[in-house]
């Protein structure tokens, strides 16, 4: 692993660093906010952001507004890149819901995708593993957020390891992206023709199967251009609905009025979601 940069905020140390990944077959660069308790009462809890389309590991670090509570909380931020990058991985360049910045938290098994877009194993394999050896982690207190592709990652990846994650939270998040159109293409270039390999990567589809996690909060702006057509979280409320509170799948669905997709919605909700976090990770 290699120091990228390093800088002291709120008391704690604002890092980026980056490593070559074995799993994604490509350098990769991450974000991880330490707060000033790491110094004195190590390890502290874990909390994972997964960001949206055309991002990377910087967008929520330099707009998400984390740190301040983050320090507060005694929380350690992490914040992955959103796909692998490099010449050698194959890209579209002209499509920004696809390739690079669009690596939707899946194992790829297509090709020539399936050698480098592995973000899902990535996330909840080898990138653990390099927090925990590296930094003052408590790993058996783990939490996960994101925002809209990151949201729909965010929640996929605790349904599938509901063990290994406290809490849940997401930002606009979508919601079914089997049906959405600008995730749709993208799940069938990554994982073929056979919309049952898809499943895996749907939040609403793995809770109908029978995938649960106990409680989930969910903000959603009600001005976001992108609600009806790629977000649809009512179709999240219904598969929540439909599992029931009693088999464990409970859904607190926020539409916040007049709010869009950018990140002054999230940094405005952004210390609600590290409260919730922080309460269930303490």
């Amino acid at each position: 692993m290699k120091t990228v940069s390093t800088s002291k905020s709120h008391g704690g140390v604002q890092g980026v660093y980056s490593h070559a990944s074995e799993v994604c077959a490509c350098d990769m660069t991450f974000a991880v906010f330490v707060p000033p308790q790491a110094a004195k009462e190590a390890p502290v809890p874990v909390l994972w952001y997964l960001s949206g389309l055309t991002c990377t590991h910087a967008n929520v670090m330099d707009k998400g507004e984390y740190r301040r509570l983050a320090a507060e909380l005694g929380l350690i931020v992490v914040c992955p890149d959103t796909s692998p990058r490099g010449e050698s991985v194959p890209d579209e360049k002209d499509n920004w819901q696809f390739g690079s910045g669009a690596g939707f938290y899946l194992d790829a098994t297509e090709a020539p995708y399936a050698k480098n877009y592995r973000m899902y194993s990535y996330i909840t394999e080898e990138l653990p593993a390099l927090i925990a050896a590296n930094f003052p982690a408590d790993m058996e207190r783990q939490g996960i957020f994101g925002h809209s592709m990151g949201g729909h990652g965010a929640i996929t990846i605790a349904l599938k390891n509901p063990g290994r994650y406290r809490s849940c939270t997401a930002f606009a998040p979508i919601a079914q992206p089997s049906t959405a159109g600008w995730s749709r293409p993208a799940l069938e270039k990554y994982l073929g023709a056979d919309e049952a390999a898809w499943r895996a990567y749907d939040a609403t589809l793995l809770i109908a199967d029978g995938r649960r996690f106990p409680e989930l909060l969910v903000d959603q702006g009600t001005a976001d251009s992108f609600l009806e057509e790629g977000l649809r979280p009512q179709l999240l409320e219904k598969a929540c609905r439909d599992a029931g509170r009693d088999a464990g799948m409970e859904l607190t669905l926020r539409m916040q009025d007049g709010y869009d997709h950018s990140y002054n919605f999230i940094s405005t909700f952004m210390d609600d979601h590290l409260r919730w976090h922080a309460d269930r990770l303490r």
